[in-house]
């Protein structure tokens, strides 16, 4: 089974996605982060590459970025992370990463580091649909997913970009970027009526889904949850004592959408 299948195999149930900054607040707590979530029922991680200029990130996981900048973190660090825990943790790894630390390391290179560490897919919010053939040429090779992404903003697109979409779709629930929101609107039940019209691609929101009752509400439509800020949050507070208190909130969202 190639990364794609294991993806998409995730969501033979309503699928939790928390997502972590990497090296927040420093590379040992990341790797205890991510055996705790896969304990408390996460269906697949996603990682996010710290980057200076997150455009899509909204305050939380900003500084989330910068603090794990200053810890050191690099991209070498977090591949050697994921390799150390690869054979101990069975569900996806996800890297969610900005095109410009790819370019920079160099995109075959980068894709070539995936495969070698484990990493099952890469979600890079800013790169265009119509230019993810310049990484989709390696991705294609390894057998990994490059996730691609809707928003409220796709309009006539959503279904070419469904129907080209592998793993999963990535809907992002609202225009401006991540954090927490007290409702999540009627954008991502729409954009997933549409893409249920021409692929039967699994589809989990994110941006704004912060508590368990928005996740409930997100699973009613949508295939899964991907949940970010909320978690982030919990780490930015309890620090490398932020453990058990991650589980307990990844445990509560786990019970309540199935």
């Amino acid at each position: 089974m190639n990364s794609i299948e294991r993806i998409k195999n995730a969501f033979c149930k309503k699928a939790f996605i928390p997502f972590i900054t990497g090296s927040d607040p420093d590379i040992e707590t990341t790797e205890r982060l991510i055996f705790t979530l896969a304990e408390a029922g996460a269906d697949i991680i996603e990682i996010g590459i710290p980057f200076s200029d997150p455009v899509a990130e909204g305050p939380v996981i900003e500084a989330a970025d910068e603090r794990a900048l200053k810890a050191g973190c690099t991209v070498d660090k977090l591949f050697d992370m994921v390799k150390k825990i690869r054979k101990d943790i069975k569900i996806p790894l996800l890297f969610m990463t900005y095109y410009n630390p790819i370019f920079g390391y160099g995109a075959e290179r980068f894709v070539s580091r995936c495969v070698d560490s484990g990493i099952d897919g890469l979600i890079v919010p800013d790169l265009p649909f119509d230019e993810r053939d310049e990484l989709k040429i390696f991705t294609d090779k390894a057998e990994i997913a490059l996730i691609s992404l809707i928003a409220p903003t796709s309009g006539d697109r959503t279904p070419t970009i469904a129907a080209a979409s592998e793993g999963f779709l990535y809907c992002v629930s609202s225009l401006g970027v991540t954090g927490t929101r007290d409702s999540l609107g009627n954008h991502a039940k729409a954009m997933i009526d549409r893409v249920k019209c021409v692929s039967d691609i699994p589809c989990a929101v994110g941006f704004g889904v912060s508590t368990p009752e928005a996740a409930v509400a997100a699973v009613s439509y949508a295939d899964g949850v991907i949940i970010g800020s909320a978690i982030v949050k919990i780490v930015a507070k309890y620090g490398k004592e932020s453990i058990s208190h991650v589980k307990d909130f990844a445990e509560s969202i786990v019970k309540i959408i199935n």
